[in-house]
């Protein structure tokens, strides 16, 4: 059993991250009361009937009130309204912290709304409560974006907070994270949507196909490809920049492996090939996926 870290945690939100961040918390008593906030109705009475906090309301001026820690768990688009929804309830001493996996936007969205004496540092990166679960981030990178003045002691709340929930943690200034969340993150979901968007508009291949044969490798673009169309608008809106910039190098790679296909050069197929080949391998090392065959998935009897 964890020591209670935090009097009471306002979560804002509660989805995937938001649900399994008060699960988290539930199952290791890191606080005495915990407070959720969404605009859904029946998403905040389906928190309830999970008992995933101690206090529920649609009112997230109201959510934050006295909190020591407030989460916000939203699309990214919203942090701004967000933030200036909330900023009146905010106490002094308070951490603010978000989960959205876009984070100079963020900052740029919700500072101008934070009170004096409120400490943002920006954390982390299916929907809806019954998504989450309490071991999510176990072995996972939470990443804390620190804005210029916060206390050091604040940030070493957060990091024990997220370390406890068993997560491993990293610093960076908010510009890298987004470089790196764009390669690692963005730019393969932006490809997975256009593949999947590809293979609907051939009209040489039927649906009925697609769908029949997608145990390939398309049916893995089709889980990234399912993700929350709202998140991932916002992403692309508001990490606009660094996205680009990967596309671009991703063009012109594209281009070379072109080439290399279209004029038979087996050499430089086979040298791409066999460094990607690597980085997976590297991945898998780190604990970051597992090795099995199938990617550990267990065919139906």
């Amino acid at each position: 059993m964890s020591d209670i870290q935090f009097n009471k945690i306002a979560l804002i939100g509660i989805g995937l991250i938001g649900s399994s961040i008060a699960r988290a918390i539930k199952e290791k008593h890191l606080a005495k009361e915990v407070a959720i906030s969404t605009r859904s109705t029946l998403t905040l009475q389906r928190a309830q009937e999970l008992e995933l906090g101690t206090f529920y309301t649609e009112s997230a001026l109201e959510c934050v009130s006295d909190a020591d820690l407030v989460i916000v768990s939203v699309p990214v688009g919203a942090s701004g309204a967000v933030a200036a929804e909330i900023a009146a309830g905010l106490k002094p001493g308070a951490i603010l912290t978000d989960v959205g996996s876009t984070k100079s936007s963020v900052i740029n969205q919700m500072l101008p709304h934070v009170p004096a004496g409120v400490h943002p540092v920006a954390g982390t990166e299916h929907s809806g409560p019954d998504a989450g679960f309490a071991s999510l981030f176990e072995g996972r990178w939470c990443i804390l974006t620190p804005i210029a003045g916060t206390p050091e002691g604040e940030i070493m709340r957060l990091r024990h907070f997220w370390e406890t929930l068993g997560s491993r943690v990293d610093t960076m200034d908010a510009e890298h994270h987004d470089k790196v969340l764009a390669i690692v993150s963005h730019l393969p979901h932006i490809i997975a949507y256009n593949i999947v968007g590809t293979a609907e508009d051939l009209e040489t291949v039927t649906e009925s196909e697609v769908i029949k044969y997608s145990a390939s490798g398309f049916r893995d673009f089709t889980r990234l490809a399912a993700s929350d169309p709202v998140m991932w608008r916002d992403v692309c809106l508001h990490n606009k920049d660094a996205i680009l910039e990967m596309l671009a190098r991703f063009s012109e790679d594209l281009a070379y492996l072109q080439r290399a296909i279209r004029w038979g050069e087996g050499d430089k197929l086979f040298d791409l090939f066999t460094r990607t080949r690597a980085i997976r391998r590297s991945i898998v090392e780190a604990g970051q996926d597992t090795a099995e065959p199938d990617f550990g998935r267990h065919a139906k009897q």
